[in-house]
């Protein structure tokens, strides 16, 4: 029995000595705690992406009783490994990106307007800010043809499972 809990221990190991990694990138004063506002950046280098109301779930879990603008990897550490181990959060897969910017490309030109993309992230759905729109856009606007070939923007966007 012992035997059979043995891989499970060693991928925990692992999953947690991952976690410690991204942590500590952001550890910057190495006392074990992180700026709050670097939490959904830390959840994200791990391969995880929640929305704006999970990733505020998650801070809610590991933040002190009385709010001090840190989190400490203590309190971190537990949550961030459940969240993992039980696959909470995955990216969305390739194909289903792809059909997302069909469906926005109704003339189907196979590229995107950043102007059009640009009125669907800010008034559709979960509303981007400025700053991750105009983020977004240098990745994705092709210099010369000033639009969105967004095949190749998928493909850029897409994440190899860390695990």
């Amino acid at each position: 029995m012992a035997e059979e809990r043995a891989p499970a221990r060693v991928m925990v190991s692992e999953v947690q000595r991952r976690i410690s990694a991204a942590f500590d990138v952001f550890d910057h004063e190495q006392n074990h705690t992180v700026d709050i506002r670097e939490i959904g950046t830390i959840i994200r280098s791990l391969g995880r992406f929640p929305n704006e109301a999970e990733l505020h779930d998650v801070i809610a879990e590991v933040e002190e009783e009385e709010p001090t603008g840190f989190i400490r990897f203590e309190k971190f550490l537990p949550t961030m490994t459940r969240i993992l181990m039980e696959n909470r959060f995955r990216p969305v897969p390739e194909d289903l990106l792809l059909q997302a910017f069909e469906v926005l490309d109704q003339q189907k030109k196979g590229h995107l307007d950043p102007e059009e993309l640009t009125r669907y992230l800010t008034q559709e759905g979960e509303p981007f800010t400025q700053e991750e729109v105009e983020e977004m856009l240098s990745a994705a606007v092709d210099p010369d043809k000033n639009v969105i070939f967004y095949r190749d923007f998928v493909s850029l966007m897409t994440v190899d499972e860390p695990w």
